[in-house]
């Protein structure tokens, strides 16, 4: 299935024949037999190689054509060079970028340094990913691109948005929008320049910050969205780096956003936030006089009831609260909430199980004991609604006498989303009221206090 040698084969057929033969397990033979030329080609052709999130979306999120592509993204998940790919596909009129040359083309990044050394000269850059022969011509003196077929692209500081007054173009690249100083200044100047062609477009590349103009653009129905991790390009990134940083900020809020490209936000009227549980945060517990799993059962295991608070505490001699374990899970029967909360107690070698008796009352405590009829349990009564419930808790965690042995994600998520009318999104916090109900028991409870030492 090697190409002619009397032909030039199109990308199209070399990316064709390179997936069959990949399909019929000769892919390396095919390889080998390609002339140096095709074999570079092959290796360029971005539409054969890149993720689906580094490729352009179909539709926006409302439906229809898009105007703005978002490409939300961790530290080093290939934003940059999927920017590069989108702007070469463009000037060259390549599928599926374009069916023609697009020109001319705005690059935008917070200073032009930035344009320079990372969206033109940089590693995933432009220039660096166009094959011989059909890199552009770079331009310092004007900060401009020049392909061969005549399209062009200029480069823009958003330090400066009246320098998009009078320019006009067909499409942008916005690098690192999320962490422009003056981000919503230059990107409403870009608007009134994207006036050229059938459809004007724009891409943007970030990793992302909850900033006024980023919500902007989600909310936005032409708005595609796109989402990369930094995991998701671990082929291309140093084999140490990946472990160190995972294992450094890995479900913390920092590593959330630079890592997982998320959108990490506290609510006004939070009882908790964010940068009060990083603070609070710890690698590992100390040894630990006494220990609990707190239960918040269930009314129903049907799909989109609510879920099983399931979370494991401890508290230490100095009587400060650490949280262990959120082992919260969704769609729970009874005996498998059972079974799970007995097997987190013997994990941590627990005192007993502290649960929540309103959905159920004797049964809570039946279903547990079939499990395993050793196992300690304490019933305790919501007498009070969960804001109230929870405040006490909010005052320990201000006195820092609560800490996180790791990172809870989902259970962080809800603390910082629970205000006095409860999550925004309308569902019970059925994490929190298990945390509230561990906390409580081990620190507020009439049984607070730590008879003896254990070590985890």
């Amino acid at each position: 299935m090697a190409p002619s040698e009397t032909s030039t084969p199109s990308a199209a057929s070399l990316r064709a024949a390179l997936i069959a033969c990949a399909k019929a397990g000769t892919a390396r033979a095919f390889l080998e037999s390609l002339p140096e030329d095709d074999a570079g080609r092959l290796l360029a052709d971005w539409a054969l190689w890149a993720r689906p999130d580094q490729l352009p979306p179909l539709e926006a999120q409302g439906g229809g054509p898009w105007s703005t592509w978002l490409v939300l993204g961790g530290r080093g998940a290939g934003k940059t060079r999927a920017g590069a790919e989108w702007v070469r596909g463009l000037a060259s009129g390549t599928a599926p970028f374009a069916a023609a040359p697009v020109s001319p083309i705005a690059l935008i990044a917070e200073t032009m340094a930035d344009v320079r050394e990372v969206m033109v000269e940089g590693v995933s850059g432009v220039l660096a990913v166009h094959p011989r022969g059909e890199r552009p011509r770079w331009e310092p003196t004007r900060r401009r691109l020049v392909w061969p077929n005549g399209a062009v692209a200029q480069g823009f500081s958003a330090e400066d948005p009246e320098s998009l007054r009078g320019p006009q173009f067909a499409a942008a690249w916005l690098d690192e929008l999320a962490k422009w100083k003056r981000g919503e200044a230059t990107f409403d100047m870009l608007q009134f320049a994207l006036r050229l062609g059938a459809q004007p477009r724009q891409m943007v590349t970030t990793t992302p910050r909850p900033t006024a103009l980023l919500r902007r653009l989600l909310a936005d129905p032409a708005t595609a969205v796109s989402r990369a991790k930094t995991a998701d390009n671990a082929f291309h990134l140093a084999p140490t780096f990946l472990g160190q940083v995972m294992s450094r900020y890995g479900g913390t809020r920092l590593g959330r956003q630079e890592l997982d490209g998320e959108i990490i936000e506290d609510r006004p009227d939070a009882l908790f936030s964010r940068p009060q549980l990083e603070a609070l945060r710890e690698q590992e517990a100390p040894p630990l006089a006494r220990i609990v799993v707190a239960v918040d059962p269930p009314a129903s295991s049907r799909a989109g009831a609510d879920s099983c608070g399931l979370v494991a505490a401890g508290v230490d001699t100095a009587g400060v609260v650490h949280v262990l374990a959120d082992a919260t899970e969704q769609g729970l029967r009874p005996a498998q909430w059972a079974a799970k909360a007995v097997a987190l107690f013997h994990r941590f070698s627990a005192d007993r199980i502290v649960a929540e008796v309103n959905q159920g009352g004797e049964m809570v405590r039946a279903v547990i004991a079939e499990v395993d009829p050793a196992v300690p349990v304490e019933q305790v009564r919501a007498t009070r609604g969960k804001f109230l419930r929870a405040e006490p808790v909010a005052a320990l965690y201000e006195q820092a006498r609560v800490r996180h042995a790791g990172a809870f994600p989902e259970l962080e998520d809800e603390m910082c989303d629970f205000g006095t009318d409860g999550l925004s999104s309308g569902r019970s916090p059925d994490r929190l009221d298990a945390l509230v109900w561990a906390v409580t028991a081990l620190a507020l409870g009439p049984r607070a206090g730590a008879p003896r030492v254990r070590g985890l």
